[in-house]
Parts: C-alpha cells; sequence; structure tokens
C-alpha cells in the first residue's frame, strides 16, 4: 500500500505552509505499509514556542481553505513544544528543535520511504542545526 493521492496533496500543501512560516527540516513519510491508521506523517520544527504555534496555525488555516480539511485531532497546545495535527489521512508534527532532537522521530520512521516535498519545503532540511549554530543553541537563545 502507499500513501494516496489525498494524503500526498494534504503533505504537499502542509509541507509548504510550515516552509512559508519558516519551519525546518520539514520531511515526510509514507506510513501507509507499518500503520493503519494513517497515510503519512508530516514532521517539522522551530526554535521556539511562538514560531510553532505560528506553524501549526499556518497549516491548519491553509489545509481548511484549500483542501477543506480539518483535524479531528489537535493535541500539545499549551506548552507548544510539540503539537500534532491528526486529519486522519496524515498527521502533522510540528515540534520544539529541543524535542525534535529529544523524541529523533525521523530515526522511528527511517525505513519508511519519504515522500516528496515542493522544493521550498526540501530547502529547509538542515536549517535547525544551521540556526543551532548561529544562535549558540538549539532553542535560538544566545549563551
Amino acid at each position: 500500500m502507499t500513501a494516496t493521492d489525498r494524503s500526498i496533496e494534504l503533505v504537499n500543501t502542509a509541507a509548504q505552509a510550515a516552509a512559508d512560516r519558516l519551519a525546518h527540516d520539514i520531511i515526510a513519510y509514507d506510513v501507509s505499509d507499518v500503520l493503519s491508521i494513517t497515510d503519512a506523517f508530516l514532521i517539522a520544527s522551530a526554535p521556539n514556542d511562538r514560531q510553532v504555534k505560528s506553524i501549526v496555525d499556518e497549516i491548519e488555516e491553509r489545509l481548511s481553505k484549500e483542501l477543506g480539511a480539518k483535524p479531528v485531532r489537535r493535541e500539545g497546545d499549551r506548552e507548544a513544544r510539540w503539537i500534532l495535527l491528526d486529519y486522519v489521512d496524515i498527521v502533522v508534527h510540528v515540534q520544539h528543535s529541543e524535542e525534535r532532537v529529544y523524541y529523533a522521530l525521523e530515526r522511528l520512521w527511517k525505513d519508511c520511504p519519504e515522500l516528496p516535498l515542493p522544493e521550498d519545503a526540501a530547502k529547509t532540511r538542515g536549517k535547525g542545526k544551521e540556526h543551532a549554530e548561529l544562535t549558540g543553541g538549539p532553542d535560538g537563545e544566545l549563551r
């Protein structure tokens, strides 16, 4: 089984929205062969809580406006360290950079095929590390 056209459409729109809000290290995996609950995971991160919220808000707004999709579940709002949006066909994880490193979701899903992303989203790979090096820490605070 592979991700459906609808899943790919959702992933691409969400990835572009995340890139437009300057998310770091956007990646998507086709998890349809290993999970029966969803087709794809989209993972993105940001160096601070406010930006995590901004990325999530943009993804929700774009998926609703452009594709008529609303999440069936949204978790993690209060702390904005890791917000999960469940659209059934896809699950979006937007994490604070520190959580991204700590939980390393990529390691869990590395055997799943990566889904191609829009160019703007693909260009965000490595931005988290670059940002941490420029600012002196994963959370963007000078040390």
